[in-house]
């Protein structure tokens, strides 16, 4: 189906005249959402792909204000984060009249409906610093495929089941490992990549019935990770992070692969 034809002039004037008076958004946020909303909604794409450091030279400004304006719009609704990548993030971005309906539900659930426990298995672990660290410490500092120990700078989050595969964020689906594993696994099947390893000589016969098994525990749920206060912790905006630097090459917190670090659009 073809795509409604969207009115600029009625966006901008929800923007500036509805949205932005009621949510207070400053001057940063009202030029970072514009921008945003100028390469996705404006033109007929829903989602768009683009880095940080990209956003910020286009807006004329450094990256630390734009990640926190990000931060801000998300929790306001008006961005949506779908996928985080070692070279940008795939958002959703909405139109004013869409986050006035979103925000209005929100708050008349928040106000009709008592808190709901939030269970292990919802959430998404690459969302918080604290989350992703559960995981790393999980694994005691060794690599999940190769058993390698890896540096706490050197280490990355991956997905047995890739997100290609419909694969998910939860503790069920993401293990720490070292940046070659992340590399050469790509998205093949994690059973297939651990008997390479042990064609290869890395695992041992008894290492690659180990790991097998630690693949079906983690499938079942057996390998919860610590929290201990982690959802308690300063959260991060969103899951908008700084990019890490790892041997002077900047990576995510999830070391995913990313094609491109421009901006992408993508139909809904």
């Amino acid at each position: 189906m073809k795509p409604k034809k969207i009115d600029g002039v009625e966006v901008w004037k929800e923007l500036e005249d509805e949205l932005a008076p009621r949510l207070k958004l400053n001057v940063i946020d009202r030029t970072v959402y514009a921008h945003l909303l100028r390469h996705s909604r404006l033109e007929g794409k829903r989602r768009l792909w683009f880095s940080v450091p990209w956003l910020a030279r286009q807006v004329r400004l450094s990256r630390g204000p734009v990640r926190a304006s990000m931060g801000r719009l998300a929790d306001h609704g008006a961005l949506r984060l779908i996928e985080r990548g070692n070279l940008g993030h795939l958002v959703e971005v909405r139109l004013p009249r869409e986050v006035s309906s979103a925000r209005r539900k929100t708050e008349a659930r928040s106000r009709t409906s008592p808190p709901a426990k939030i269970r292990l298995e919802q959430i998404d672990f690459l969302r918080t610093r604290a989350l992703r660290q559960a995981i790393h410490a999980r694994e005691s500092g060794l690599c999940f495929y190769c058993r390698k120990r890896t540096p706490g700078r050197s280490h990355c989050l991956d997905n047995v089941i890739p997100r290609a595969n419909s694969g998910q964020n939860s503790y069920r689906n993401l293990v720490s490992c070292c940046l070659d594993c992340n590399s050469r696994k790509k998205d093949r099947p994690a059973t297939d990549f651990l008997r390479e390893l042990y064609r290869e000589g890395t695992l041992s016969r008894k290492d690659l019935s180990a790991r097998l098994r630690a693949l079906q525990d983690l499938k079942a749920g057996k390998l919860r990770p610590q929290l201990s206060g982690a959802e308690d912790t300063r959260r991060e905006r969103s899951g908008w992070k700084r990019e890490e630097v790892v041997g002077g090459e900047r990576r995510g917190p999830a070391c995913h692969r990313s094609a491109s670090a421009e901006p992408r659009t993508e139909k809904r």
